[in-house]
């Protein structure tokens, strides 16, 4: 189903840290989201966009996952952060500039602490990259940074 919320509504970021273009669908268990590289975008250098930003592409469809889903259960949007990536691997080093990437996520795991582990996807033409990422999200972001981890 695509949701009627804007990227920016939904993931805690502001410009031009906001690097996702739109959401193309969402589920319970995961979301799509589009981004079409362009010579403005942020990164962007001669040849495009070094590849490497994918994993914040995928990070960032994460965080609108979540924004959409606690938006869709009346409550405020929360920060999140990724911890790690596993095996990103592109079979190029730049996204080159006019390609439109497909950016899913799709939930494996949830627990009680926070933590959470993605699959996720980067699809455009002649690229599909896959990969785990783990993030953690606390469910009271303001205890957590005062150390009182209830």
């Amino acid at each position: 189903m695509k949701p009627e919320y804007n990227i920016i509504d939904v993931v805690p970021h502001g410009q031009p840290m906001s690097l996702l273009d739109s959401i193309e669908d969402y589920s319970n268990n995961g979301l799509v989201a589009m981004v079409t590289i362009r010579d403005d975008s942020l990164f962007c250098e001669s040849e495009g966009v070094p590849a490497w930003v994918g994993v914040e592409y995928m990070g960032q469809a994460v965080a609108a996952y979540a924004g959409v889903g606690a938006r869709k259960s009346n409550q405020p949007v929360k920060i999140g952060f990724l911890v790690s990536a596993r095996r990103y691997e592109s079979p190029c080093s730049y996204f080159a500039v006019g390609t439109v990437l497909s950016v899913s996520v799709s939930q494996i795991t949830e627990n009680a602490t926070g933590l959470q582990v993605f699959d996720c996807k980067i699809i455009g033409k002649d690229i599909e990259i896959q990969t785990n990422l783990n993030v953690f999200m606390p469910e009271n972001i303001q205890t957590f940074f005062e150390g009182r981890h209830e």
